[in-house]
C-alpha cells in the first residue's frame, strides 16, 4: 500500500475562483438590491433635473437684474411656452429642455428689471411631470431672486 501524502490533497482543493452557487448567491443578491434601489434613483434623478431647473431659471432672472443695472435699461425676462423664455436683448431664447427633459414652467407675469435693480415681480412655478413636484421662482419687487418650495 502506498503511503498518503499530506500535500497531495492541499494542493487538489487549493484553487482559487469561484464555485458556480456561490456566483450565483451573489447575482441574486445584486439583483435583489438594484430591484429595490433603481425607484428610488429615478425619483432622485427627477428631483436633481427640478432643482437644477429652477437654478436655471434664478440665475438667468439674476442676469437680467444685473444687466438692466449695468447698461441702465429696463429688461424683460418673457416666458414664450412651458419650456423656453427669452431675455431682452438677446437673439436666441433659452430652452430647458436640453438639460431638464421631464420639467415644464409655468410664469404669472413676465418680470421687468430696471435700472435700479428694483423690478416688477413675479413667480415662475418650475414642475417636474415625473414626479408633480414644484419649485417656485419668485422674483420680488425689490429685484430679489429666490427659490421657494411654497408658492
Amino acid at each position: 500500500m502506498m503511503p498518503i501524502r499530506a500535500g497531495f490533497f492541499m494542493k487538489r482543493f487549493n484553487k482559487t475562483g469561484f464555485t458556480l452557487l456561490e456566483l450565483m448567491i451573489a447575482v441574486a443578491v445584486l439583483g435583489i438590491v438594484s430591484a429595490i434601489a433603481a425607484p428610488n434613483y429615478t425619483n432622485y434623478m427627477a428631483e436633481r433635473r427640478l432643482k437644477g431647473a429652477a437654478r436655471m431659471v434664478m440665475s438667468d432672472l439674476m442676469a437680467a437684474r444685473q444687466k438692466a443695472v449695468s447698461q441702465n435699461i429696463n429688461v424683460t425676462v418673457a416666458f414664450t411656452s412651458s419650456y423656453t423664455y427669452t431675455v431682452t436683448g438677446e437673439a436666441t431664447a433659452r430652452d430647458i429642455r436640453k438639460e431638464y427633459y421631464d420639467v415644464a414652467l409655468a410664469a404669472s407675469g413676465n418680470p421687468i428689471f430696471f435700472p435700479r435693480g428694483t423690478a416688477i415681480g413675479t413667480t415662475v412655478t418650475v414642475t417636474s411631470s415625473r414626479t408633480g413636484v414644484s419649485k417656485y421662482v419668485k422674483a420680488a419687487s425689490t429685484g430679489r431672486v429666490k427659490i421657494d418650495d411654497a408658492p
